[in-house]
C-alpha cells in the first residue's frame, strides 16, 4: 500500500513538521508583537517524572531558529525532581515563543509515557519466577501520528515494544481467526505467507491455547484470562511457546500476573491513557 516503513527519525521529523503546521500555518500573530533579539529562558518541572523527547523539543525549536542553544540538566530517561531547571535556552524572541506549545506538547506527551512506563516496570521487580524474567509491552493503542514517539518513549521508560505496526509482525486475533475458521487455520495460513516477521496468536481458553500448541505456536498472547488460568497455561505450556498476558491489565495486578511465570505483559494504557507531566517554560530576559 505505501513504498516505505518509517523510520524513528523519519517519523520524528514528520511529527516536528506537522505540529508547527497546525499550530503556526502562515504565521504566529502574536510573536511579532515582541522585538526581535535573542532571549533567555528556562523550563522547569512541577512534578516528578521520567525525561522523555528531547530530540523532539530541540528539534521544534530548531526548526525555527537553527542558531537555538539548549543546555540540559538531565539526560533523556533520566528521572527528574518537581520544580529543578530542566534545561537553559537561549534562542531567537520571536521562534521561541512560536515554538513553545509544540516543543513542551512534546515533552509532556513522551515523558507521560515513559513515566508510567518505569511505573509498570518497577512494579514486577523481582516477582517473576521465570528464567528470563517478565517483559512489560505497549500495544497499537497509540495516539494517531504519535505511533513511533511514543514506541520510543516506552523504550525510554524501560518497556519493550510490541509489534510498532501491522507490517512489523503478524498477531492472530479473535476476528482473524473467526475469518480463517480455526486457530490451526489462521496459522497454517500465516506460516505460508513467509512473511518474516514473528507470528503470535490471540486465545480467550484453555482450548485455544492447546490448539494453537499443538498447531506449532512460538508466541501466545493469553487474553483475559484470571491468574490461576495463567499459572495453569505456563505449567501447560511448559515453555513450548512464549506467554503474553494482556487485557485490561492495571498496577495493582502486575506483581501478581509477573509472579505466574509469564514471559510478557502487555498494556495498552502505556500509550492510550495520555496525561500531560507539568511543564513551565519561562522567559528571563
Amino acid at each position: 500500500m505505501f513504498e516505505f516503513n518509517e523510520t524513528l527519525e523519519q517519523a520524528r521529523q514528520r511529527n516536528i513538521h506537522d505540529a508547527l503546521l497546525e499550530d503556526i500555518g502562515t504565521g504566529d500573530w502574536t510573536a511579532m508583537l515582541v522585538p526581535k533579539r535573542n532571549v533567555k529562558a528556562q523550563l522547569i518541572i512541577r512534578q516528578a517524572a521520567v525525561l522523555c523527547g528531547v530530540d523532539w523539543f530541540e528539534g521544534t525549536l530548531k526548526k525555527l531558529d537553527p542558531q537555538a542553544k539548549i543546555s540540559w540538566y538531565y539526560m533523556e530517561g533520566d528521572f527528574m525532581k518537581p520544580d529543578t531547571t530542566v534545561c537553559d535556552i537561549q534562542a531567537d524572541s520571536q521562534a521561541l515563543l512560536s515554538a513553545e506549545r509544540t516543543c513542551i506538547n512534546f515533552l509532556q506527551t513522551l515523558s507521560w509515557t515513559a513515566t508510567i512506563t518505569r511505573q509498570y516496570v518497577d512494579a514486577i521487580a523481582g516477582a517473576s519466577p521465570n528464567a528470563n524474567g517478565c517483559a512489560v509491552l505497549d500495544t497499537r493503542k497509540t495516539l494517531p501520528g504519535l505511533r513511533q514517539a511514543q514506541k520510543y518513549a516506552v523504550r525510554v521508560g524501560s518497556g519493550q515494544n510490541q509489534r510498532l505496526a501491522l507490517w512489523h509482525g503478524i498477531l492472530i486475533k479473535e476476528n482473524h481467526i473467526a475469518a480463517a475458521g480455526s486457530v490451526s487455520a489462521a496459522l497454517k495460513n500465516a506460516e505460508a505467507l513467509n512473511a518474516g516477521v514473528d507470528i503470535q496468536i490471540e486465545v480467550e481458553n484453555f482450548a485455544e491455547l492447546e490448539e494453537a500448541l499443538a498447531a506449532g505456536a512460538k508466541s501466545v498472547l493469553i487474553d483475559n484470562f484470571t491468574t490461576e488460568q495463567m499459572k495453569q497455561a505456563v505449567a501447560f505450556t511448559a515453555g513450548r511457546a512464549l506467554l503474553e498476558a494482556s487485557g485490561g491489565i492495571n498496577l495493582d495486578q502486575m506483581r501478581a500476573i509477573a509472579a505466574t511465570g509469564v514471559d510478557r505483559i502487555s498494556l495498552g494504557k502505556l500509550t492510550k491513557d495520555v496525561n500531560a507531566v507539568d511543564f513551565s517554560m519561562r522567559v528571563l530576559g
